[in-house]
């Protein structure tokens, strides 16, 4: 039983004993009035018998007083019934007057107790009959027919008022328990109702959740496809309400999902619903659409409603919404089957930059069972290194010689086909498999050079990609510094290619697993610039000893001089940082004498060479002079 049921318990059974106690007083005021009323004409015998009653009830008013409940109500009715059956041995037997004080007897006993007082006090009141009885009809007893006299009168007047009083208290006890029965009824109609509501209803913000929401989407289906019509349905993410969350707190981010929720029902037509899916997600519910038009301005209301600048806890906050758009029947007809379509088209409006809208696409699952498949493969794949490194040259566009190799992950399938690494990686990323798979390319990196210095390629530096993910568990350094040992490979041969977003991250320990991997004289390059932050401040502090710059700024070079003036800039940022400028993607000669003209330090492209595997690699550098 829990605490509340307990205590709520315990104070129905105190009021219902407190009750009896006052029953008892009363009957015990009531019958000693009566007794005393009717003791002012008794003669006799019955005087006595009065007077004793009386000492009766006063013991028993006195017990009751004290909360002896139980005894007292023994006592009470113990001492009517005794003393009407003396009345009645003492007058006319069986056919005394004070046998109808019986029924009054017990139905005090029907009031003070239980089944147990009750059914103690009818047998004694059945047994004295009886006795009564055997006594007049064995001449123990003989009856004494009274006179009538008022006396008389006035006892049957006691005895009806007495008996009167207790039915009428006993009314009065049956109508408060049958009002207090209609309460608990209307409690537990109410408490139903509330549970209902409940059961149906975001705690949160009072909109409908997934069970009503599935109930609404059914009944609206069923009244578009009677007038021909489609059922949108639209699955709302807020972007970037975590930093909320994290900034104000939970309460504040409550605060404003019930404010922005609050925004955009009071927006919906009456016709539109508006459900909390979960979280920071949130489903529209559009029926009756004619047209795709209709839908494309809903979204673009819904993005415009979710970017508005609301006040929390007196800070203003802006966040915006991707949706994802399903339609019924066109989709599914199910609610489940339309939310997960939609939630797919939410996940690929967030993929193509957020705070907009995508319809539902065949292709989007056939992307999403790929890359289950893909994950399910991923594990034992790394287990058991069936990965394999291609190398891609790096030259020094003054020599032509070759000066490093950028180690490149590839994926052999067994039937001749290549999965690249912009298809596995971010998978190995988002399932942690990213940290043994990088620690398995950094020793096959570090080998593979270790032996070109054998073979006489002695200054040739490898170079291996970096991921974000790869610093999360803290543990790089050490992989970093096994992976030399390893090989044997002296450290400055070995260069880390960074992305814009690693350096720029200014919460966890990346820093000073950067600075600790620094130590060990491990050179950095940063990678892809031009496409990310392109923060000059991080240049300045961080001491990268190369500068990549992305092939999108380069494939257009001797073509078009629309990011001339952008690739020239970076190279001269590299040149006042004493870094130098690597350019990525060099395809064409026009292109590489444009890059010579700007001061361009080294190149990288499948104009000298495509990534090549091991072997061919080696063949590829004994071709070629090394730096």
């Amino acid at each position: 039983m829990q605490v509340k049921d307990f205590f709520s318990s315990s104070a129905k059974l105190a009021d219902l004993t407190s009750l009896r106690r006052r029953r008892v007083i009363q009957i015990s005021a009531v019958t000693g009035f009566g007794l005393f009323a009717s003791s002012l004409v008794a003669r006799g015998i019955t005087f006595d018998i009065f007077l004793l009653g009386l000492f009766s009830l006063i013991v028993t008013g006195s017990l009751a007083y004290k909360y002896y409940v139980t005894t007292s109500s023994y006592l009470l009715l113990g001492a009517m019934s005794s003393m009407l059956f003396a009345l009645s041995a003492t007058g006319a037997g069986v056919f005394d007057i004070a046998m109808i004080g019986y029924p009054g007897v017990i139905i005090f006993a029907a009031l003070l107790g239980g089944i147990a007082l009750f059914g103690t006090v009818l047998s004694l009141v059945l047994l004295q009959c009886i006795t009564l009885t055997w006594l007049i009809m064995h001449d123990v007893v003989t009856p004494n027919p009274p006179i009538l006299s008022w006396s008389h009168v006035l006892f049957i007047m006691v005895i009806y008022v007495i008996t009167g009083f207790s039915v009428f208290i006993l009314i009065q006890d049956i109508r408060r328990l049958m009002q207090s029965l209609q309460q608990e009824v209307s409690k537990v109609e109410q408490n139903r109702a509330h549970i209902q509501h409940l059961a149906h209803h975001d705690p949160l913000t009072n909109l409908p959740n997934r069970i009503l929401g599935e109930r609404l989407f059914n009944e609206m289906l069923r009244e578009s496809e009677e007038k021909g019509l489609q059922l949108a349905l639209l699955f709302i993410d807020l972007d970037n309400f975590k930093p909320v969350n994290d900034a104000l707190g939970h309460a504040a981010g409550d605060r404003f999902l019930q404010k922005i929720s609050q925004t955009i029902t009071d927006h919906l037509s009456t016709k539109q619903s508006l459900i909390r899916f979960g979280g920071d997600e949130f489903i529209v519910l559009a029926p009756e659409i004619s047209d795709k038009s209709e839908i494309d301005d809903l979204c673009k209301n819904l993005i415009t409603w979710c970017s508005n600048e609301f006040e929390v806890l007196q800070t203003k906050v802006v966040v915006s919404g991707s949706i994802g758009v399903a339609q019924a029947p066109y989709d599914g007809i199910k609610f489940k089957q339309l939310c997960r379509k939609a939630d797919i088209a939410m996940y690929e409006a967030k993929r193509n930059g957020r705070n907009r809208y995508e319809y539902y696409d065949v292709r989007f699952d056939e992307e999403n069972d790929e890359k289950f498949t893909l994950i399910q493969r991923l594990r034992p794949a790394v287990q058991a290194n069936e990965f394999e490194v291609y190398y891609q040259p790096l030259i020094d566009l003054a020599s032509n010689e070759v000066q490093a190799v950028e180690a490149l992950l590839r994926w052999p399938q067994k039937d001749g086909s290549m999965i690249f690494p912009d298809k596995f990686i971010p998978l190995a990323e988002s399932s942690g498999l990213i940290i043994p798979l990088g620690a398995w390319v950094l020793n096959q990196a570090c080998e593979f050079c270790a032996k070109q210095h054998e073979n006489g390629h002695t200054n040739l530096t490898v170079a291996v990609n970096l991921s974000f993910a790869q610093f999360k568990d803290g543990t790089l350094p050490a992989v970093v510094e096994q992976a030399l040992q390893n090989s044997q490979l002296a450290p400055q041969f070995l260069e880390l290619e960074l992305t814009e977003t690693i350096l720029a991250d200014e919460n966890g320990t990346t820093g000073e697993q950067l600075e600790a991997i620094k130590s060990l004289g491990v050179h950095f390059a940063i990678d892809d610039f031009g496409t990310g932050y392109s923060n000059l401040n991080y240049l300045q502090t961080f001491s990268a000893r190369k500068l990549k710059i992305d092939r999108i700024f380069i494939n257009t070079l001797g073509i078009g001089e629309n990011d001339a003036p952008l690739v020239a800039a970076i190279i001269s940022i590299a040149d006042s940082l004493g870094m130098k400028a690597v350019a990525e993607g060099i395809e064409s000669k026009p292109a590489l004498e444009k890059l010579i003209n700007m001061g361009c330090d080294l190149g990288q492209g499948y104009y000298w060479s495509k990534p090549l595997p091991a072997p061919e690699i080696e063949r590829f550098l004994s071709n070629h002079l090394t730096k």
